[in-house]
């Protein structure tokens, strides 16, 4: 974990080099959702402000359901969450926006990790399978049989020199707040685990087991404080609190969490919404065919009118998108996250750009 709090700087992306910024609209947006897109909202702050010294945002991180239905009730400028507007919500968001469409444009990708409480256990190794039993309450203990036969020396090369999985009761812990991480994950356990994960995703954690806590803070928190325990969290906070975090077995081999700068993880993600609506399509990403692409992965969104009713917020908004997506993906792998590639950069870019 030191190593990935002190992951070295990764070049700047061409698209943010020589940007520059309209200072223009309100002085102060304000803005809540995702726990998980905390640290990268915090450093787009940042990056605005020292592209615009009298303008701020002022985010608070209440999860993403909670940051939909604020932006849509209209107590905040624009909304962040980790899980695009869905059915009804187009139809909610379109009325306040005084009757344009509401667009979800990605800011961000990050790294969902397993983080882990197991005395003595430096490298745990799971897979989609073992995951989907974890978090159904089909594996209720560290020495199953299934955990076991990734985890110990069967003759071969392994980095793990113990002869036994810890004889522990298995605690898991999940959000209780309605959270796009948690729906990222269940679509990953829904694509990833050959069937055994049969709960469906969403925002609500189905898996009928466990214990819950509020935000990625919540849960990191209980984790670090609960021997046996096992929990879902944006890798951000897994750096911050210092957890074990579990390397992944994919198609394509182990992959461990780590600085994904040049965007290996993010490649096979594709574009799915239309016109300057990017909803985008993980599925691709959570089977990994190229080495080194950590599977469990998150689109963080901003949540926007693609037309203000009120000029000087509509201005504001596009003037902070603008800076987030070009001068702002600079170094976001040392607050743990993966910035946006260039291809879906150009396409973000444009999006903004169209908000008047």
């Amino acid at each position: 974990m030191l190593a990935a709090g002190c992951a070295r700087t990764g070049p700047v992306q061409p698209y943010a080099q020589n940007a520059e910024v309209s200072c223009v609209g309100k002085p102060a947006l304000t803005a809540s959702g995702s726990t998980a897109q905390a640290a990268a909202i915090a450093h787009f702050i940042k990056a605005y402000q020292n592209q615009c010294p009298d303008k701020t945002l002022n985010y608070i991180p209440i999860g993403s359901g909670a940051g939909i239905q604020e932006f849509i009730s209209g107590k905040t400028d624009l909304g962040n969450s980790d899980s695009p507007l869905q059915g009804a919500e187009y139809d909610a968001a379109k009325k306040r926006c005084g009757g344009s469409p509401a667009l979800n444009v990605p800011m961000v990708f990050g790294p969902i990790a397993i983080t882990y409480n197991l005395p003595d256990v430096d490298v745990l190794i799971l897979d989609g399978p073992t995951l989907a039993g974890i978090f159904s309450g089909a594996i209720t203990r560290w020495d199953d049989p299934a955990i076991s036969a990734l985890n110990l020396p069967t003759g071969r090369a392994h980095p793990s020199p113990r002869t036994a999985m810890p004889a522990m009761d298995i605690r898991v812990v999940h959000r209780n707040d309605q959270s796009g991480t948690t729906d990222n994950f269940q679509q990953y356990l829904q694509a990833a685990s050959g069937g055994a994960w049969t709960r469906g995703a969403g925002k609500t954690f189905n898996g009928g087991v466990g214990e819950g806590a509020r935000g990625n803070q919540g849960t990191a928190e209980m984790v670090k404080n609960t021997p046996g325990a096992i929990t879902y969290n944006e890798w951000s906070f897994a750096i911050d609190e210092g957890l074990s975090t579990a390397d992944i077995r994919t198609p394509a081999g182990v992959t461990h969490i780590g600085t994904d700068w040049i965007g290996t993880s993010v490649e096979p993600v594709k574009i799915t919404g239309e016109g300057d609506n990017l909803v985008l399509d993980l599925t691709p990403a959570y089977q990994p065919t190229a080495k080194f692409g950590y599977p469990i992965i998150l689109a963080g969104y901003a949540i926007v009118c693609s037309r203000y009713p009120d000029k000087e917020t509509g201005e504001a908004v596009k003037a902070f998108l603008h800076s987030s997506v070009t001068v702002g993906q600079t170094d976001l792998n040392k607050a743990g996250y993966i910035p946006l590639p260039p291809d879906l950069q150009a396409r973000v870019a444009s999006a903004v750009n169209g908000i008047t």
